[in-house]
């Protein structure tokens, strides 16, 4: 019988956030949070992402059980990307994120600023 600890239960936890918390799932889980989305339409949304990042955070997703893919067989075929029950929950935090930065972008930045220019 293999014995859990406090630092394994850490340790997953903090697999699960470097998910979930990277810049390119917070974006992809708040496009979807409005309904279900193409590729396209998620490339075209978020600004700066690689075709293959994009990829990369899609499938990752999906194989954390957050988005669901499904392929409709036409030509060429449609593939749609739409968030899971749980990743439905994840969305309404991921959204309280973006609303605090947003609120606190500038804020940050003269920080930012403030901080190099003593340093």
């Amino acid at each position: 019988m293999t014995r859990v600890t406090h630092n394994d239960v850490r340790c997953e936890l903090r697999d699960v956030l470097d998910r979930v918390g990277d810049k390119w799932s917070v974006l992809v889980m708040d496009l979807l949070g409005h309904g279900p989305r193409r590729y396209s339409e998620l490339q075209r949304h978020i600004e700066g992402i690689s075709q293959r990042m994009l990829t990369l955070t899609l499938r990752s997703l999906e194989r954390d059980g957050l988005v669901t893919r499904t392929v409709t067989p036409t030509s060429p075929p449609r593939v749609d990307y739409a968030l899971t029950r749980v990743g439905e929950t994840l969305s309404v935090e991921v959204g309280s994120l973006l609303r605090w930065a947003e609120r606190h972008r500038e804020y940050v930045a003269t920080s930012r600023t403030a901080y190099d220019s003593s340093s």
